[in-house]
């Protein structure tokens, strides 16, 4: 039996530049809160869903309503701070990750590593670098354009750049039979 929810939508997820040189950046795909507690909502119901922090937001718990079972289920995880609101960041984490346990944003972990070169083939950037101090670091956003999810695993992926030029696709091998 598969999760109870649905794949992720091209528009609820985003990407972080993970790594960055002078050369080429590597991204990581995410999901908000906010799509977790949507998927909560349009799944199970806002009134069937509720979630509990604890060790200072360290960890949540999400229980969903079974009705068969006339109570509470449960699945907790823990989450890290993040750079910006530690607090926040912090409970923020730790419920999108009892979000993946229910089966949430599951496929996120099967995207392939995502590398995009400071130019491409034709010399032309991809992104745009800043220096300074020896750290490099870019303004450029970059977007989900196109995404294939086959058995909560992420199949095919193109992923643009805020100016719209595509700078990475990608598609999963199909297993060949001779």
């Amino acid at each position: 039996m598969g999760s109870m929810f649905r794949d992720l939508k091209v528009n609820e997820i985003d990407c972080r530049v993970s790594q960055i040189t002078n050369t080429y950046l590597t991204l990581l795909l995410y999901k908000d809160a906010r799509v977790d507690q949507d998927i909560l909502d349009e799944t199970v119901g806002n009134m069937n869903w509720q979630r509990k922090h604890s060790r200072e937001n360290a960890n949540c718990m999400i229980g969903i309503w079974d009705e068969n079972k006339k109570d509470w289920v449960w699945k907790e995880d823990t989450g890290k701070e993040s750079f910006s609101e530690a607090e926040k960041g912090l409970a923020s984490d730790s419920f999108k990750r009892a979000g993946v346990n229910w089966g949430i944003g599951r496929e996120l972990y099967t995207a392939p590593f995502i590398y995009i070169p400071l130019k491409d083939k034709e010399g032309q950037d991809n992104f745009e670098l800043k220096e300074k101090n020896g750290k490099y670091n870019t303004n450029t956003k970059f977007i989900v354009e196109k995404i294939q999810i086959t058995d909560k695993e992420i199949t095919a992926l193109a992923i643009k750049n805020n100016k719209g030029k595509r700078v990475f696709v990608w598609q999963k091998e199909q297993n060949k039979t001779a």
